[in-house]
């Protein structure tokens, strides 16, 4: 369960299809067929009952949006992959940001140690992780 209480966590697949079609506005055929195209894919019981979770509905109602709007299935598909991969690189560029506060920080600890000022030209602008390298770029003069 989430933080309050009796509110199942947004990935917990509980909504039956007759229930998610009520709460998106669309027909349970509609669902089927946007799980057909790979569009959404709903939990299943042991019995093999389509289960959709909020974020499932939140998904379907982005998808009646966009088709609502004109746009094939085709382009709500690339839309979605492109959100997908939208939140992807905010959440690399979030850690990326933190990687480089904790990088100025470590820096200026280090001059701190030694007595010294940091010099503004020495702090990295960026901190990168890959494969165990550390590449810092430092601000032309």
């Amino acid at each position: 369960m989430s933080g309050t209480f009796g509110v199942p966590p947004p990935d917990a697949a509980v909504y039956v299809i007759s229930v998610a079609a009520e709460l998106t506005g669309l027909h349970p055929q509609t669902l089927r067929a946007y799980e057909r195209l790979g569009l959404i894919v709903p939990g299943r019981t042991g019995g093999g009952g389509r289960r959709y979770s909020h974020r499932d509905l939140e998904r379907l109602r982005e998808i009646a949006d966009l088709t609502g709007a004109g746009i094939g299935i085709e382009g709500v598909r690339r839309i979605m992959a492109l959100e997908l991969q939208v939140d992807a690189l905010r959440a690399l560029n979030e850690e990326l940001a933190a990687q480089l506060d904790e990088t100025r920080a470590a820096l200026r600890q280090t001059y701190a140690v030694r007595g010294t000022q940091v010099p503004v030209n020495k702090l990295p602008v960026l901190h990168q992780a890959a494969a165990q390298a550390v590449v810092v770029w430092r601000r032309p003069r």
